[in-house]
């Protein structure tokens, strides 16, 4: 089964925290990369760009309405993701608790939906 792994961050923390151990988070980040490509749990993975980048679309009575930036105002924003194969919830949970970003953010872990045709 397919699970997204949503990595969640305050934008502003991650900055100040990551700006002196940039390195070390990408080299941390590297690894557990390739840990789960060589594994075989990776399908795909990406670091997003920050929210000040970001383009909510919304469409309203036929009407496409366009805002900057992140549809809510939360603590902690969308950092990037992992599409990963786990056996299961626990497996994808374990491979989760891996992930860098835990130590200072949280990861949502959810199934992906498969669709009978």
């Amino acid at each position: 089964m397919q699970y997204l792994l949503m990595i969640y961050q305050n934008e502003a923390e991650l900055g100040a925290r990551i700006g002196a151990d940039r390195q070390k988070v990408t080299a941390e980040y590297g690894a557990f990369t390739q840990s789960i490509i060589q594994s075989g749990h990776f399908k795909a993975g990406d670091g997003l760009q920050p929210t000040t980048t970001a383009t909510t679309v919304r469409v309203r009575d036929g009407k496409t309405l366009t805002t900057d930036g992140p549809f809510a105002e939360t603590r902690e924003q969308l950092a990037g993701y992992y599409l990963v194969e786990a056996k299961d919830l626990d497996a994808a949970l374990a491979i989760a608790a891996r992930i860098p970003g835990a130590k200072w953010g949280s990861i949502e872990v959810r199934p992906v939906m498969v669709y009978d045709n």
